[in-house]
């Protein structure tokens, strides 16, 4: 996702042009579309095998469920590896022509997707 600048070493973030070049996929989670059309997400909590013996001792699931908003579930419903970032913009701009700031939000929401491993370009 980052390129490196090869005189500083330090990331490149991509422009704006080659972000909605990129294809969003989802990465291998459980998820589920409510009867509203909202997506559920079954995340772990913990992925060491140390945070899961400490939810086996203390008797606790070690999942939680991450339940996505309207534009979230539109967007990971559509993080399937075929569509661009700009058709996943293109779709939601339809589908929620009244918002504001609407590639800005997606982004974001991109951003965050990645940085928590929910999905990968």
């Amino acid at each position: 996702m980052f390129k490196r600048n090869k005189e500083r070493q330090q990331p490149r973030l991509p422009t704006a042009e080659e972000f909605l070049q990129y294809k969003p996929r989802r990465l291998d989670f459980e998820w589920s579309e409510k009867a509203d059309g909202l997506i559920e997400l079954k995340v772990p909590k913990f992925k060491s095998s140390f945070g899961k013996s400490f939810c086996k001792v203390i008797k606790k699931d070690n999942m939680f469920i991450a339940n996505l908003d309207g534009i979230g579930s539109l967007v990971w419903k559509n993080c399937d590896g075929n569509k661009t970032v700009e058709q996943i913009l293109e779709i939601m701009k339809k589908k929620f022509s009244e918002q504001k700031n609407i590639d800005q939000r997606l982004f974001l929401f991109l951003q965050q997707m990645k940085g928590l491993n929910y999905i990968d370009f």
